[in-house]
This record gives structure tokens, sequence and C-alpha cells, in this order.
């Protein structure tokens, strides 16, 4: 078994309940962590034996792209998108961060985690 991540992905996107952030969005950062058998891709060096970072980020850029109220239904979407992508026999999770969310006080960054 091993663990693939693909962390620090960022992404600009209008994800947010108010009107401004539809119209001037936000700064995101997307986590993506995934288990799995990925015995073949040590033994055959092989890029089609593994989750390709590239695709993963690919992914992530065109789910993120989607405007959504919520950040849990971002993530969701992303989560799904993944999994979809590689198909069953993998354990993904994704954690979304939403920096400096615009709510009353001082707050550097709301965080959503989804896995399964």
């Amino acid at each position: 078994m091993g663990l693939i991540e693909v962390n620090g992905i960022r992404v600009y996107a209008y994800h947010g309940c108010l009107d401004e952030e539809a119209r001037i969005g936000g700064h995101f950062v997307v986590d993506v962590c995934v288990d799995g058998d990925f015995s073949a891709a040590e033994h055959s060096d092989e890029l089609g034996s593994t989750v390709d970072y590239g695709r993963v980020t690919a992914i992530v850029r065109e789910q993120m792209a989607v405007r959504s109220k919520l950040i849990e239904h971002a993530a969701f979407r992303v989560h799904a998108a993944l999994r979809d992508a590689w198909g069953p026999g993998l354990h993904w999770r994704v954690r979304l961060t939403k920096l400096r969310p615009p709510i009353q006080g001082d707050v550097d960054q709301a965080v959503y985690t989804i896995e399964g």
C-alpha cells in the first residue's frame, strides 16, 4: 500500500454565499491524498500504472471553476471527479481551504475535508 499526496494546488475561484464572492472571487488551496496499492508502479516505473499528478491538478482546476456557494459542495465535486477518473480501489481525501474568508473577525482560513 502507498500514499500519494498532491498538496498546495492553488486556485482562484468564485465560491461563497455572498454576492461579492461571485463577482470578485477568492484564493483557495486544495490538497489531495490517495491511498492504494501502487505496487505495479513501484515495479514498472510507468505513469500509466499510478495516479498522474498532472491529471489530479487538472481535475481540481476543472471542478473549482464551477461555482458553489459552499466549500463542502466544491470539495464533494472534486472528490467525486477524482474517484470517477480512477475508478474503485483507491481511498481519496480532498482538503479544500478557503483563504481569508470574508466573515466577521480576523480569520486566516476555513477548511473542509472529505474522504472515502
